[in-house]
């Protein structure tokens, strides 16, 4: 199969307001949140993308970015979940449990028993007590589906389809009531929904299955919309990339009236369960869900540490540390490595007031590995060493590449190509 060659559009980085501890509309001077690198994606790889998550980077729509936790006063750590050794803890299951129990039957009695639990046989020596049985995520999260549902006669038709992102009048119309009810926002035009949840720089690539999946898996990598349907009417969905080692978070949403349900949480597990379900396809390098950033200081985030085993990624070696390590760290600094303890920050970020971004130093091994793209007046394009480029000789076009190179890293610097339109 064809190698995709990813083709990355440097930006320059920015400071903004932050958006987890700042007021909405309102500029804080001592609160900010800094990129250490951005860009705009003109063609990327699956593979490419997740080493590049794996490096602290983040996909909005076609735009990419690394936050700056040094210098940020909410540090994002990237936090994945080991999908294939998940395993719910008893809220999570009663969560779903509860659901699976409302489709089924319509009932959404709190005080029903759990089925995660079951009576002991006759005869037991503990005889009255509950005793945990092998519980299945994956056969908990299609118990209610319409396609897999044993149930005769069930309350409700639920159903849940995944399909490549793309743009429908159903899915802006629920996106549209989100941002109304629950984020209190005025109505968005259909470009931003479709800038930031429809497009995508992801090029779709077959899923090498070692035989014949199961139709409801996914047949390729790429960015997906998955679509909650109860009854005929969409009441959720959620935005996921499908990567050759994780299914990747994107986006939720979903109905206000169904917000009892918890659907966010939901949805996590169902998540987890479609990477542990390509696994067990014989796809071993597929088995985590990437839950997008965790972020110790904003409370409606911490959610995420509740999957467990959850591992956050260390902003300097990019290795990845247990979440429970990682805690007790958090709880008393600012910024965190946990591979070197002794970089750990307190106190307020050290911004420039003139929001300034400061050129980084590149080895010349990096700068004569990665290459740009040139373009010639008659057309055609040639690939040359950054170091040797105009782009290189012009200090603002300087800073945006040394910024991405380093927010890259040498061995994916080295396996992409840069673009900034200039003739030869």
């Amino acid at each position: 199969m064809e190698r995709t060659v990813t083709i990355l559009a440097p930006l320059t980085p920015h400071n903004s307001t932050c958006g987890y501890c700042s007021p909405p509309g309102k500029r804080s001077e001592t609160k900010s949140s800094c990129h250490a690198a951005e860009c705009i994606p003109l063609r990327m790889s699956c593979e490419g993308y997740q080493k590049m998550i794996d490096r602290g980077w983040r996909r909005s729509g076609t735009y990419c970015y690394k936050p700056d936790l040094k210098k940020s006063c909410c540090p994002q750590y990237t936090i994945r979940l080991d999908a294939n050794k998940f395993k719910p803890s008893k809220s999570q299951r009663k969560l779903l449990n509860r659901w699976n129990r409302f489709v089924l039957r319509g009932d959404t009695n709190e005080e029903a028993f759990d089925e995660a639990t079951s009576i002991p046989k006759k005869g037991s020596p503990h005889k009255g007590k509950k005793t945990e049985t092998a519980f299945s995520l994956t056969q908990e999260i299609h118990a209610s589906e319409h396609d897999f549902c044993t149930c005769k006669s069930p309350k409700h038709r639920f159903e849940v389809t995944l399909e490549p992102s793309s743009f429908t009048d159903e899915k802006f119309d629920l996106y549209q009531s989100y941002q109304r009810n629950i984020h209190c926002e005025e109505d968005k035009m259909p470009s931003s929904f479709k800038r930031f949840l429809v497009e995508t720089p992801l090029q779709r690539e077959t899923i090498p299955y070692p035989s014949p999946p199961p139709s409801h898996l996914p047949q390729e990598y790429g960015s997906y919309h998955q679509l909650y349907r109860l009854d005929g009417e969409l009441i959720a969905m959620g935005v996921i990339d499908v990567l050759p080692n994780c299914v990747s978070s994107v986006y939720f949403m979903y109905e206000k009236k169904w917000e009892k349900h918890s659907l966010g949480k939901l949805s996590a597990l169902r998540e987890a369960s479609l990477a542990k379900e390509m696994y067990d396809t014989g796809l071993t390098d597929m088995g985590f869900l990437y839950m997008g950033f965790y972020i110790h200081s904003c409370p409606k985030m911490r959610y995420k540490g509740d999957y467990a085993p959850s591992y956050l990624a260390d902003p300097e070696e990019y290795t990845w540390c247990p979440f429970e390590q990682c805690r007790p760290a958090l709880e008393g600094h600012r910024y965190v490595s946990f591979a070197h303890p002794e970089h750990n920050l307190e106190g307020p970020p050290d911004v420039p007031e003139d929001d300034s971004i400061q050129e980084q130093e590149l080895p010349a091994s990096v700068l004569s590995e990665a290459h740009i793209i040139q373009t010639g007046r008659r057309g055609g394009a040639v690939a040359v060493p950054v170091i040797t480029s105009p782009q290189w000789r012009r200090s603002q076009e300087r800073l945006a590449i040394s910024a991405l190179l380093n927010g890259l890293g040498p061995e994916l610097a080295a396996e992409v190509l840069l673009f900034m339109a200039y003739e030869l």
